[in-house]
């Protein structure tokens, strides 16, 4: 198992309980695949650099859980099918 840092924006246009929803189905994949979150961090909405999917600003989402290897592409994967979420970074730490 190695440790994993995960950065999430989420839509900034989604209410509170759709953000936990989201919040939830980011720790939900974590643990189908295997994986242990250690720590979660709510960051909140920020401004972007750039447009992202029309969007000038998003919610950001730290994770740091720690994953099998082989997990990480699964995660990744699943993570861009979610409408919700416009960018997602995973990094070993």
């Amino acid at each position: 198992m190695n440790n994993y840092e995960g950065i999430f924006i989420i839509k900034s246009n989604l209410k509170e309980p759709e953000l936990e929803g989201v919040y939830k189905a980011i720790a939900d994949s974590l643990a189908k695949n295997k994986a242990t979150l250690e720590k979660e961090e709510k960051w909140g909405k920020r401004d972007l650099t750039y447009r992202i999917k029309k969007f000038k600003d998003g919610v950001y989402y730290k994770v740091n859980f720690q994953s099998p290897p082989e997990a990480i592409s699964k995660l990744r994967e699943g993570y861009s099918l979610n409408a919700d979420i416009l960018r997602v970074v995973i990094t070993k730490r």
